[in-house]
């Protein structure tokens, strides 16, 4: 059987550096921002790592424990391109 190579997810919900940012400016370990969000230490090393998408429910929470407005954490699209609809 051939290893699982591990690929990145295409498409991000959050900026992870901004995310990384948010949680130092803030003065939380990744340990207490996950604790406050109710997801798991490695989870929260995940989404700032660009490993993982968060969802926009973990999102939310996350700029709330923060005390940070959402729009700084959500990825930034590029001019001209709108986010794919999730209707």
């Amino acid at each position: 059987m051939a290893p699982r190579t591990r690929t990145r997810p295409s498409r991000l919900h959050q900026e992870p550096e901004a995310v990384t940012w948010a949680r130092q400016k803030a003065g939380l370990t990744k340990r207490a921002l996950a604790d406050q969000v109710g997801i798991s230490e490695q989870l929260m090393g995940e989404i700032e790592s660009g490993w993982r998408s968060a969802t926009p429910a973990n999102l939310i929470k996350i700029a709330a424990a923060l005390n940070c407005p959402l729009v700084v954490l959500e990825r930034k699209h590029p001019a001209g391109s709108a986010p794919a609809s999730t209707d």
